[in-house]
C-alpha cells in the first residue's frame, strides 16, 4: 500500500481553518471543497491521457486529455461534502455512493446503502471520506467495491489516523491513501487526536 502525504502548503494552510474550533459551517464547507479540490488533483495527477489536437482561435494546439474512466463514491454522510470538488476537476466522471453508520459505543460500522456505476473494473476509483480513524468505514467500503470488481482504488481523506492507516495496509495493501496529515491516534471515543472534531456535524451544523 501507499500512502501519498500531501504537502502543498494551500491545502495545510486550509486544513487549519478546518481544525479551528471557530469556523462557521458555511466556512467549513467552503474550505472542505477546497481542500478536496487538491486533494482530487493530487490522486489523479497519473491518469491516463491521449493525445488530441484541438482549434484555437489562432490555430491547431497539440494537447492531452483523461483516457480512463474515473468513478468517485463518497461514504455518506461526511463524504457528500468532498465529492462535488471532485466533479468540478473530472465532470465526466461516474458516482457511486455508500451509506455506513458508525456505532457510538463500538466504533463498529454498519452498512445502509450501496449503490455504484456498473463494470468498475477498468476505473479508476476514487473513495472520499474525509476521516480515517479506525479504519473500519474504510475496510467496509473497500470490501464492498473489491466485491464489484475495482481494482485501481485511491482514498481521498482530509485527516488520518495511524490505527486507520494500518488497519487498510493489512486488509487492503492494494489501495493507495491520499492525506496531508496522520495525526497522533485515537482517543477512548475512538476520534482522531487532534482532528477537527465530527466532520459531518462541522459541515452541516449539527453540533
Amino acid at each position: 500500500m501507499a500512502v501519498h502525504l500531501i504537502e502543498h502548503p494551500v491545502v495545510h494552510d486550509v486544513l487549519c481553518a478546518l481544525r479551528d474550533t471557530t469556523t462557521r459551517p458555511d466556512v467549513f464547507r467552503q474550505m472542505a471543497r477546497r481542500i478536496s479540490l487538491l486533494l482530487a488533483a493530487e490522486a489523479t495527477r497519473d491518469l491516463p491521457s491521449r493525445a488530441v489536437t484541438v482549434t484555437t482561435p489562432l490555430g491547431p494546439a497539440q494537447g492531452h486529455r483523461v483516457s480512463t474512466d474515473v468513478v468517485v463514491v463518497p461514504v455518506l454522510r461526511a463524504g457528500l461534502g468532498m465529492v462535488e470538488a471532485v466533479l468540478e476537476i473530472l465532470p465526466d466522471a461516474r458516482v457511486g455512493h455508500i451509506g455506513l453508520q458508525r456505532d457510538e459505543h463500538t466504533a463498529v460500522a454498519s452498512q445502509y446503502y450501496a449503490k455504484f456505476p456498473g463494470n468498475l473494473t477498468d476505473s479508476v476509483v476514487l473513495l472520499v471520506d474525509p476521516m480515517l480513524a479506525t479504519g473500519g468505514s474504510a475496510i467496509a467500503a473497500l470490501d464492498l467495491l473489491t466485491q464489484t470488481g475495482a481494482r485501481n482504488l485511491r482514498l481521498l481523506c482530509i485527516v488520518s489516523a495511524p490505527e486507520g492507516i494500518a488497519l487498510v495496509e493489512a486488509r487492503h495493501p492494494h489501495a493507495h491513501i491520499y492525506t496531508p496529515v496522520i495525526d497522533e491516534g485515537l482517543n477512548a471515543h475512538k476520534f482522531i487526536v487532534p482532528g477537527l472534531g465530527d466532520f459531518g456535524d462541522r459541515l452541516y451544523g449539527t453540533t
